[in-house]
C-alpha cells in the first residue's frame, strides 16, 4: 500500500506522522502551511509574465553558475537522453532576480526555508536512534548557513504539437537534495511510484504543500528516507495548458558529510553533470 499521508503542519502529531510517511512512502503532503494560495497564484502570474517575454533571454546563467533562467528542454533526468519539456529559473539566496520579481521571489525563498528547517527538525526528532547515529550533525544544522537552498520555478508550456516518443515535461527522476517543499502547482500531473513500480498521482490542491525526500537525505540516512522516484506527466488533450509549479530544493552546506567518503558538495557537482546542467 502506498499511502502518503495529508497533514496539518499545525497539528501536534503532524511531526511523527510525517517521519513515518517520509520512511514508508518518500512523500507526505502538508495542509495548513503559512503561504497562502493567493502568494502562489501572484507568483506564477508575474512569472509567467516573464516566461512569455523575451526578456528572460537577459537571464542566462553566466561564469558557470546555476542561477538564472534555463531555457526549455535545458534539462534531462539522470540516465535520459531525452530532455524535459520546461524551461526554469533558480533562485538561490544570493542570486540575481529580475528586479519587478524580487520581492515576492525573495519572501517565498525565505519562508520555503524556514519550513524547511522546521520539517528537519521533525525528521531529527522521530528518526529512530541508529538513523540518527548515521547523520554527520544534526538534520537542522547541516541547513544551517547554506547558501545552496533552490527556488525554482518551473513553467511547463503548452503542447503546441505532439512530442517526440520519451518526451516529458519531467522524466522520472529523484531529487537530488535533502527534502524538496513542492507548492500547489497550477495544474496537475506529479506522480510518485511505489516499490512495485507502479505510479500515483501526488495530491497538491491549493493550499497544500508536497514534501519528498531527496538522494542526498537518502544517503545521510542510510536508506531510511527514500528518494521515491517522481515525475510530472504530459497533459492530456483536453488540459493542454501551460502548467507553473514552484519547487524549493533544502540543500546542505557543501562541506557537510552525507557519509563518510561523500561530501554534499561533491554529490551535487556530480548530479549536475549527469542531468546536463553542468560541464
Amino acid at each position: 500500500m502506498f499511502d502518503i499521508a495529508t497533514l496539518s503542519y499545525t497539528d501536534s502529531n503532524s511531526p511523527a506522522e510525517f517521519a513515518r510517511s517520509l520512511h514508508e512512502t518518500g512523500f507526505a503532503v502538508l495542509t495548513d502551511h503559512p503561504i497562502t494560495p493567493e502568494r502562489i497564484n501572484a507568483a506564477y502570474a508575474a512569472w509567467g509574465a516573464f516566461f512569455n517575454s523575451e526578456e528572460k533571454q537577459n537571464w542566462l546563467p553566466t561564469d558557470g553558475n546555476q542561477d538564472g533562467f534555463f531555457p526549455f528542454r535545458s534539462e534531462n533526468a539522470k540516465d535520459s537522453a531525452v530532455k524535459d519539456l520546461k524551461e526554469f529559473y533558480h533562485v538561490f539566496p544570493k542570486g540575481k532576480i529580475p528586479p519587478d520579481l524580487e520581492d515576492l521571489t525573495r519572501a517565498l525563498h525565505d519562508d520555503l526555508t524556514a519550513i524547511g528547517a522546521t520539517l528537519l527538525g521533525w525528521l531529527q526528532d522521530h528518526s529512530p536512534n541508529d538513523v540518527k547515529a548515521q547523520f554527520s550533525e544534526p538534520l537542522p544544522d547541516m541547513l544551517a548557513g547554506s547558501d545552496q537552498n533552490l527556488l525554482r520555478i518551473l513553467h511547463y508550456p503548452k503542447l503546441d504539437q505532439a512530442p517526440e516518443p520519451g518526451a516529458v515535461r519531467a522524466a522520472a527522476h529523484g531529487d537530488i537534495n535533502l527534502i524538496t517543499c513542492l507548492l500547489a502547482g497550477s495544474a496537475s500531473g506529479l506522480e510518485a511510484k511505489d516499490t512495485a513500480g507502479n505510479w500515483h498521482r501526488v495530491p497538491c490542491n491549493p493550499g497544500m504543500m508536497a514534501i519528498n525526500a531527496g538522494d542526498m537525505l537518502e544517503m545521510a540516512s542510510a536508506g531510511h528516507y527514500p528518494a521515491t522516484v517522481h515525475q510530472v506527466v504530459n497533459p492530456p488533450a483536453e488540459q493542454n495548458v501551460a502548467r507553473f509549479s514552484m519547487p524549493m530544493f533544502l540543500h546542505p552546506r557543501p562541506e557537510v558529510l552525507l557519509k563518510s567518503d561523500m561530501t554534499a558538495g561533491a554529490f551535487l557537482t556530480e548530479r549536475l553533470r549527469e542531468i546536463g546542467l553542468k560541464s
